[in-house]
């Protein structure tokens, strides 16, 4: 994106529908100061690039509500008889969750996949977040629920253990034949689950990880030519991808792993105010061109690719975990951490509009470096962080779940090149507007995702499509809120959702309403 602070000032025009949120300067009769102002150029005649959808995909992990309470809640009447929660189905299908990272997460590193399956499963003690897991939702689950919703299950071996652990894992999913088959078979399975995409472990660096790396891709490699694979490759602070993993195990990967959030979390829940939040946005653009380079050194063809398989605005909140050992599960002072202080987490009045905002500014940035990041999944998709809240009588769409699924639902296949210049927000050092293109198959039609990151200011935006102004009156989802604040909860579910409108532009000149997300259609003959 460039951005520039000495652009040629237009007007302002209006958007059909929302009038409340624009034009109020017009309104009042009151004289203004001229608003922020943007320039986007779409080259129509440029090549495309296809992006892969697996960047709208989603994580869950074995962490306070997330699966317990979250997508399985046996005996909630909201669940069906094997226990799956049937309104977080409906909401993920909407949404056209294309896969899902499972079960870790930190949460992996205790974890043995043979206690999660069949009929006699074994509880044991989750050290890394202070409980016991009751091991009720495992493969067999993970994977029914990944088909119910036509998402492909995505899963994170346990970096710690042997080779041989986890590659008895790949032929319990995938093998047709041996004892690991066999016992698929026995617990109800009979055909493979084809079981795709696969990582080595979860953010690990030293030698000896990427020791295991190497010798577990390797014979993955050999037994499973088809396979997906991956291993922890950078997360936030790292600069580049370790040389010793790229020399021992590049030859077997497809994938490096890479994790990042934006605000940290603390020993008190952080309270961000969205100026602060915002400000982040171009975090995650910045970590991919950083890892792109250092793949690229060693790896020229770009034949690796990313899976930015953790995301998120807002890190999770755990006070005193994750942990090497529990003592007692019992005890007073991991209670307090784990019933009360990891709650806050599902405070709903942290998700504003700046979580659907960074959102979607992540998206862009996946999607501006298509060739390159070709799987992404938001940490987590329930619950915690994530864009669903569930709780026991229903769930709320969180403003993030929204832009997501515009995202997943409006955009068209292909991304185009565009130009974005734009003044900066005020007191930040980021652009006020961020901008992608896409368009379909036969290059008329055209879905153009438009981002106004200021809290209180319409932007008087130029859009140009092969340097020819647009005029007229165009088709458009935007999502806002009255408030850069606003939030939704179970009380107001709905304070936050896309609205259906449309956007008139004239001589190219357009205005973008304050804290917005838009989705502009355009069909034009080429």
């Amino acid at each position: 994106m460039k951005v520039s602070t000495g652009m040629i000032r237009h007007s302002v025009g209006c958007i059909l529908g929302i009038s409340a949120l624009v034009c109020t300067a017009a309104a009042n009769g009151q004289p203004q100061t001229p608003p922020p102002q943007a320039n986007i150029t779409i080259d129509t005649d440029a090549p495309t690039r296809t992006y892969d959808r697996m960047i709208f995909g989603g994580f869950l992990e074995h962490f306070d509500n997330q699966i317990y309470g979250g997508v399985f809640d046996p005996g909630s009447p909201l669940a069906d008889a094997q226990g799956f929660r049937t309104d977080v189905i409906a909401a993920l299908t909407e949404m056209k969750m294309p896969v899902i990272r499972w079960p870790g997460g930190c949460f992996v590193d205790a974890y043995l996949w043979q206690k999660g399956v069949g009929k006699n499963r074994e509880p044991y003690g989750d050290y890394r977040w202070g409980v016991i897991e009751s091991n009720t939702f495992g493969t067999d689950e993970f994977v029914e629920f990944c088909r119910r919703i036509g998402a492909e299950p995505y899963i994170c071996f346990n970096g710690t253990t042997s080779p041989q652990e986890n590659l008895d894992w790949v032929a319990y999913c995938n093998a047709t034949q041996g004892k690991c088959a066999e016992m698929r078979e026995t617990n109800g399975h009979p055909d493979p689950f084809n079981v795709k995409f696969w990582s080595v472990g979860n953010e690990q660096y030293d030698k000896a990880y990427i020791d295991r790396v190497r010798d577990t891709a390797k014979e993955m490699r050999r037994l499973y030519p088809s396979l997906k694979i991956m291993c922890a490759g950078a997360q936030d602070g790292m600069k580049g991808v370790h040389d010793y993993l790229m020399e021992q195990a590049g030859a077997y990967l497809d994938y490096v792993s890479i994790h990042s959030y934006a605000l940290n979390r603390g020993d008190e829940l952080p309270r961000h105010d969205y100026l602060t939040a915002i400000s982040r946005s171009e975090e995650p653009a910045a970590f991919i061109a950083n890892i792109t380079g250092s793949l690229r050194e060693k790896d020229p063809a770009g034949r690796i690719k990313i899976a930015y398989d953790e995301w998120n605005l807002r890190a999770w909140q755990h006070p005193g975990f994750p942990r090497g050992e529990i003592k007692s599960y019992d005890a007073a002072e991991v209670q307090e951490l784990v019933a009360k202080r990891r709650a806050q987490n599902d405070l709903p009045d942290q998700y504003t509009m700046a979580d659907a905002l960074f959102t979607a500014s992540f998206l862009n940035a996946c999607l501006q470096h298509s060739d390159t990041v070709t799987m992404a999944n938001i940490a987590p998709l329930v619950n915690t962080r994530g864009p669903l809240f569930v709780h026991p009588e229903g769930l709320v769409k969180r403003t993030h779940f929204h832009a997501l699924s515009m995202y997943s639902n409006l955009l068209q296949p292909h991304v185009s090149t565009s130009q974005v210049e734009s003044d900066q927000l005020e007191g930040t050092v980021i652009a006020t507007v961020d901008a992608i293109a896409t368009v379909d198959d036969t290059g008329k039609h055209w879905s153009i995702a438009l981002i106004n990151r200021h809290p209180s200011k319409a932007v008087s935006c130029t859009l140009n499509l092969k340097a020819m102004p647009l005029d007229g009156t165009f088709k458009a989802t935007v999502l806002a809120g009255d408030s850069p604040d606003s939030y939704n909860d179970i009380r107001r579910p709905d304070r936050v959702v896309p609205q259906e409108t449309e956007l008139i532009i004239k001589k190219g000149i357009t205005s973008l309403p304050p804290h917005s997300l838009i989705i502009l259609d355009i069909s034009r003959e080429k």
